[in-house]
């Protein structure tokens, strides 16, 4: 008889020890849920270049700067010839072996 009860409470303490784990993964009760928080408008926001905060108006027009191509950077003339000598090379050693 008390080797049952040692077999039943050992059988029954990982059941109630993975319960109460259970138990803490769970967010808090007052934690809206995350179809709540998708459908809600942010009214602040944060710059993505210095973090500082924006109004929507600013964030949108920072938006819109954002997404326009910019021209590449000219380089100067002797980094373009650097390049085409490189570039070349590269040419070259493809077409020979040494």
């Amino acid at each position: 008889m008390k080797q049952l009860t040692v077999c039943w409470a050992m059988s029954i303490a990982p059941a109630i020890l993975s319960w109460s784990a259970i138990a803490r993964a769970l967010p808090p009760p007052d934690d809206p849920p995350e179809e709540i928080l998708r459908t809600e408008i942010v009214l602040e926001a944060r710059s993505p270049i210095d973090g500082e905060p924006l109004t929507p108006a600013e964030y949108a027009r920072l938006q819109a700067e954002l997404q326009q191509p910019n021209d590449p950077p000219q380089l100067s003339s002797d980094v373009r010839y650097n390049i085409f000598l490189l570039r070349l090379l590269k040419l070259i050693r493809t077409v020979t072996p040494f």
